[in-house]
């Protein structure tokens, strides 16, 4: 008897994640849909086939696109628009040191202070400023 309750909970749970693949897959196709139907002429897109290009027109009754690469206009079936083109960063290795991490940029400005340092700094700061507020500031402004 115990070999079908394993057999039972071993077949809803195989029930239970071809249900959830199927609604996920159904939610995806539904938000590629959505993207093909709002496509509006000025979108950068990227083919199935990996071509990059601005949309120019969109024929919504024969589901048709059309895209400018590089000055050649091609036309695609809605069904090969796979995604919005977005260019990726993209950081030179000259501006970068060995472990990935940026590095100082020339033209005066600060270099960037660890947060311990920037934490003990501010309160010294502060117990200037007060005295600056107090009397002796108050004097020292007067006689100028």
């Amino acid at each position: 008897m115990e070999q079908y309750g394993f057999l039972i909970i071993i077949f809803v749970l195989m029930i239970g994640m071809m249900w959830w693949q199927s609604r996920k897959a159904k939610q995806q196709q539904q938000e590629k849909q959505d993207f093909r139907a709002n496509l509006q002429p000025g979108t950068e897109v990227i083919t199935i086939g990996g071509v990059i290009g601005k949309v120019v027109s969109v024929d919504t009754q024969y589901e048709e696109i059309v895209i400018d690469s590089e000055g050649s206009k091609l036309r695609f079936g809605f069904n090969a628009i796979s995604r919005e083109y977005v260019r990726p960063a993209y950081v030179s290795d000259d501006e970068v040191d060995e472990n990935g991490n940026p590095l100082p940029q020339d033209g005066g400005d600060e270099a960037q202070v660890p947060v311990e340092q920037t934490i003990e700094a501010q309160p010294a700061e502060a117990a200037s400023d007060d005295e600056t507020a107090s009397g002796a500031g108050a004097s020292s402004d007067e006689a100028k």
